[in-house]
């Protein structure tokens, strides 16, 4: 047997730097590996966005300040080995990089010890993190040649500290101090009385490259004061010492974006988040993931199969969303049809987003109304379709008004469900305690139907969130249940929705 093979075959651990807490920074090897493990061990710490990333994976939380249990480190490596001893590849999931003071090399010696193949995957560290997120450069041509990181909290139980504070006191350049809140009022003591001005210049930043990140700008001598329970700067915290600190002042970035310390609510099916997740994360906003409803097939495929089979008798094919887009063109393909089945039928679009989808199937729409709504879409065919056979795929719910106003019309009408809507009957606890404590700031619905849902699952919790509505027909349905718009998206789509947003925030 290849002895590669065999190595697997026994098991492997990989090593993994999470970064520094936003999942975008993970490296692409530690997406990789993170996708074939079979178990995951990760910090505490450890943003849990990183774990879709193993999906298959097993999910043990093995942080030191454990969110089931406080696990030490001689059982963390105890259940390293025991997975990898099972031939399983372990993922040991670790905070910024492993390589500092993630107590990588005791994990490894013991993987070592046993035989087992491994790999480190470098990760971002805090520091530079920290540094760059905060505006600061830990180096600099005219200030600061050399950077430090140094520990505030060493093994316990030694005797003495292995640091030379007055050492580090005259060190020429940037000293970035990790685990250092407890210890704080000690280390920044022993600085000073190295010979460090107490009036060097600081910067302290809490949860580097997240959106509540914050960063308190100080002197050396006033560090103890601002590391305090009232402070609520709790770990993780970074501690950036040197000229350099000045910098962040004039070239912070994170802070100055729309919608940096504002927490969204995404309320969509989980396959569509990310087109309106990913733009707002770009503006600085922190989001929360709570889908209303849910996207599933039909329970039964027998009229679509119908509609596929005479769709060259209509006149015109209606896709009112792009999830009836995929579901309905993907049935036609799944049951040997192409394009040309639909024949010289005319396509419309409900707006731009369904056009997009009919693009992916290189259909270009006949027919998309200036305005992405069904009114607007019925007024558009009214004239055309007269007399004539109209096809309208739709989801299980939803309003009636295309379909009627072409009735009125005299069009020869024909209603399909593609697609199920189906609500969502339990809310995530950690959100809907988010919700309870008014730690929300906004929640956006693209629809009545997920309107109503919601305020099923959050009830009056919903009067402290700011609500930013796609229509006007869905701001109605909010309405009606009591509650205020705050935003209301013009034009109709997630990109509308997102500028409203940041317009009623400015």
């Amino acid at each position: 047997m290849d002895p590669a093979h065999n190595a697997v075959m026994e098991g492997r651990v990989y090593l993994i730097g999470a970064g520094p807490g936003d999942p975008g920074l993970l490296t692409l090897r530690g997406a990789e590996l993170l996708s074939r493990a079979d178990v995951v061990l990760y910090d505490g710490l450890t943003n849990p966005e990183l774990l879709r990333h193993a999906t298959k994976a097993e999910q043990i939380c093995v942080g030191k300040h454990g969110q089931r249990r406080i696990w030490q480190q001689e059982e963390v490596i105890e259940e390293i080995l025991r997975h990898a001893r099972m031939g399983k590849v372990v993922a040991r999931l670790k905070g910024g990089d492993p390589a500092v003071f993630a107590r990588t090399a005791e994990e490894v010696e013991a993987i070592q010890h046993a035989g087992i193949p491994f790999e480190i995957v470098p990760g971002i560290t805090a520091a530079l993190a920290a540094g760059s997120y905060a505006g600061i450069p830990v180096t600099h041509r005219g200030l600061a040649s050399a950077v430090a990181l140094v520990t505030g909290h060493e093994e316990p139980g030694k005797s003495e500290s292995s640091l030379d504070w007055n050492a580090l006191a005259r060190f020429p350049g940037t000293l970035v101090v990790y685990m250092g809140v407890t210890t704080a009022k000690s280390w920044s003591r022993l600085l000073i009385e190295g010979g460090k001005s107490p009036r060097t210049p600081t910067a302290i930043v809490r949860r580097c490259s997240l959106p509540d990140q914050r960063t308190i700008h100080c002197q050396l001598r006033d560090i103890a004061d601002q590391l305090t329970p009232a402070t609520k700067l709790r770990p993780p915290v970074i501690v950036i010492i040197g000229e350099v600190s000045r910098l962040g002042q004039t070239m912070s970035w994170l802070s100055c974006r729309p919608l940096f310390g504002q927490t969204v609510l995404v309320t969509r099916p989980a396959e569509q988040v990310e087109a309106l997740a990913s733009p707002l994360r770009d503006l600085g906003a922190r989001v929360v993931v709570q889908p209303a409803i849910e996207i599933g097939p039909p329970a039964d495929w027998a009229a679509v199969d119908d509609c596929i089979e005479s769709i060259k008798s209509y006149d015109f094919v209606v896709f009112c969303s792009r999830n009836g887009v995929h579901h309905f063109l993907g049935r036609m393909w799944q049951t040997g049809h192409d394009l040309r089945t639909i024949g010289e039928a005319s396509i419309a679009a409900v707006g731009t987003k369904t056009a997009e989808a009919l693009g992916e199937f290189l259909i270009l729409p006949d027919i998309v109304p200036s305005e992405f709504h069904a009114e607007s879409l019925a007024q558009e065919l009214s004239d055309k379709a007269r007399g004539k056979r109209v096809l309208i795929i739709r989801a299980s719910r939803g309003r009636d008004v295309l379909s009627k106003t072409l009735d009125d019309a005299g069009a020869e009408v024909h209603e399909v469900v593609a697609y199920q809507h189906n609500d969502v009957h339990d809310v995530d606890p950690n959100i809907e305690k988010m919700a309870r404590a008014g730690e929300i700031d906004w929640i956006t619905i693209t629809s009545g139907e997920s309107a109503k849902n919601l305020h099923r699952l959050f009830g009056d919790a919903m009067h402290q969130m700011k609500i930013a509505s796609i229509s006007p027909i869905t701001s109605e349905t909010v309405r009606q249940l009591g509650l205020a718009v705050a935003a209301e998206a013009d034009p109709h789509t997630m990109a509308g929705l997102i500028d409203s947003i940041t317009r009623a925030d400015s």
